[in-house]
């Protein structure tokens, strides 16, 4: 295998000198700067991403920040992101933002500090204060996935949340239900946001006034919440699917039946959603698909730097099972 000693030894330097050029970790004479690209790119010298950058100005890697909670839906975005990184060719670097703003700063310069290309980034509730303006002023080619700003400036892509969980209130509506309640996920998040403005939207569409003791952020005792009001709801939205967890975990221990003392419906579908019973009626994001184009829009990006950003919003499925009290 080809190493850094053969690059010295052809470059006529020193290893030292070849790793500072390499590295940038001390400034070496323009000269001899050259002699060492020369030797990387003649002796085909491949041991380090970053020796091939300085030569072809890539290292063919994407960086990607994601909160690695242990959740499926973003395991999902991962295997999505990896597949299509592959498949065109990139090399996938993978960073954990916690979604924390500290956290969230570092990983991304982490990845910025491994060269890669561009950066799919899944913001923090703090990111358009933190990371973003960084990220713009060094020009890196960026896509946001899932958690999606106002902002007309930069390449996102995520599900569509407002006419989704609408759809979900609708539906309950239709069903006979005046006093549904909306647990959602974790505040500041655009998709809490956009998912408890998509149930408003759906008590407008059903004519039912809205009462914001029906709306709690997700949290171990959040159905407890509404459950313990003087009215409470017959019928509760989860915003996602760990919310989702947390209703059935409380409703077993209350005693409860879904479907039947309580409807259920959540966004996010989940694997298990058809094996209980009843099978969890949900929104499907098409996570596959959001994983993809979130890759490909970047490959974009970086083919093409000056193209006017663009913003996409990927269709739902409606799960229709039967927690929502459906025969």
């Amino acid at each position: 295998m080809v190493t850094m000693r053969d690059v010295a030894r052809l470059a006529g330097v020193s290893i030292t000198t070849v790793s500072h050029v390499v590295n940038s970790t001390r400034s070496v004479a323009p000269e001899t700067r050259t002699r060492v690209l020369d030797a990387i790119e003649h002796i085909g010298y491949t041991g380090d991403a970053i020796a091939r950058s300085l030569v072809t100005g890539g290292t063919r890697s994407l960086g990607v920040a994601i909160s690695l909670v242990a959740n499926p839906y973003f395991a999902g975005l991962i295997r999505a992101i990896e597949h299509e990184t592959a498949r065109s060719g990139y090399t996938l670097v993978l960073a954990d933002t916690h979604d924390e703003p500290e956290a969230e700063r570092s990983a991304v310069r982490t990845l910025r500090s491994r060269r890669v290309d561009g950066l799919i980034l899944t913001p923090s509730p703090h990111a358009s204060e933190t990371v973003l303006p960084e990220l713009r002023r060094l020009g890196l080619p960026i896509v946001l996935l899932d958690r999606l700003t106002t902002s007309q400036d930069i390449d996102q892509v995520g599900p569509e949340n407002v006419y989704a969980t609408s759809g979900l209130v609708r539906h309950l509506a239709d069903l006979g239900h005046r006093r549904i309640g909306m647990i959602s996920g974790p505040p500041g998040l655009a998709t809490s946001s956009e998912r408890v403005l998509g149930y408003r939207l759906g008590l407008g569409r059903s004519r039912l006034r809205w009462d914001e003791e029906l709306v709690v952020p997700g949290a171990p005792a959040a159905l407890g919440s509404l459950l313990d009001l003087a009215d409470p709801p017959t019928a509760v939205v989860a915003g996602d699917n760990t919310t989702l967890s947390g209703v059935l975990r409380e409703c077993r221990r209350r005693g409860l039946r879904v479907g039947g003392d309580l409807a259920v419906v959540g966004y996010d579908d989940v694997e298990w959603a058809d094996l209980l019973d009843p099978p969890v009626t949900t929104v499907a994001q098409p996570v596959e698909k959001l994983g993809r184009t979130a890759v490909r829009l970047l490959l974009d990006r970086i083919t093409d730097p000056d193209r006017p950003p663009v913003t996409k919003r990927l269709p739902t499925t409606f799960m229709h099972r039967h927690s929502c009290g459906c025969p």
